[in-house]
């Protein structure tokens, strides 16, 4: 999940103003997200009819976890895995690996059958040039595949040590790399408005249980963006320290932020208005 916002707020990057790819635990990190979503995303997308046969692309591939299942578990003809960053990232019989921002144009060429893109765009600037850059790379009678968090606190959330970091930390790395959760709602339309059929959305939400993988995983994402959390005057240290103690203790009562999951079919023919049998 190494991606490059250009020019986000601070002109920070994802990989170097917070989430250090060379910092140590940084591919932990994205491995307890990794378990914590990567059952649903799978099931997901053999849902969805990916399998033999088919050509992927992973964008944003992190250390390859759903690229290794799909292989694995799908059994798709061949995935090209995708990252500005690559060290976490390891070839194999029918795994490709690209080291290359995909803000750039023509990052990659070909058509794939399935493109995904899991914990990306929301960093990311441009996002409606960004999909129909991704929409034109899906092959005709292929489907393309976007998930991103939703923050599910409001003002109307109970006010829990967890609830105030959680604010802290969107409002702290909008500030500083540019991410913004606020328009993922918005998937549907977009994946419809580049001229994608049967377009449809999910969203799961974890449980947030003392040691599961997503508790660490935000433990950990807080831990890297403490600094940026501060700055925004909405929290100090010790509240970070009391939200990790929190997540960890029996007495935490909170929906973890949740991924919402869009897709939508690339047409066979300008007439075509269902989704590819």
């Amino acid at each position: 999940m190494a991606v490059s916002p250009g020019d986000a707020p601070g002109d920070g990057r994802y990989g170097e103003a917070v989430f250090r790819p060379e910092q140590a635990g940084e591919g932990e990190r994205i491995d307890y997200g990794a378990l914590a979503y990567d059952d649903m995303t799978i099931a997901r997308l053999r849902a969805l009819g990916v399998g033999p046969g088919w050509r992927c692309l992973d964008v944003g591939a992190g250390t390859g976890a759903v690229s290794r299942r799909l292989l694995d578990e799908a059994g798709v003809e061949s995935v090209l895995a995708v990252d500005r960053d690559v060290r976490f990232l390891t070839g194999r019989p029918g795994l490709d690996v690209l080291e290359a921002d995909i803000t750039a144009p023509d990052f990659v060429r070909g058509r794939f059958r399935l493109v995904h893109a899991r914990f990306v765009l929301m960093h990311l600037p441009e996002r409606d040039r960004l999909i129909a850059a991704l929409a034109e790379l899906v092959a005709p009678g292929g489907v393309l595949v976007l998930s991103d968090a939703v923050d599910l606190t409001s003002d109307r959330t109970p006010g829990t040590p967890y609830t105030t970091v959680m604010r802290a930390m969107w409002q702290g790395l909008r500030d500083t790399i540019g991410t913004d959760v606020t328009w993922v709602p918005s998937y549907p339309h977009l994946l419809r408005g580049v001229g994608l059929v049967s377009v449809a959305a999910e969203i799961h939400v974890p449980p947030l249980l003392p040691g599961s993988p997503i508790s660490r995983f935000w433990a950990d994402t807080w831990e890297r963006s403490r600094a940026a959390m501060i700055a925004t005057g909405l929290v100090d240290g010790a509240a970070v320290d009391a939200a990790i103690r929190y997540l960890n203790s029996d007495e935490c009562a909170a929906l973890s932020a949740g991924m919402l999951t869009a897709w939508g079919w690339k047409p066979h023919a300008e007439t075509d208005t269902e989704a590819p049998r």
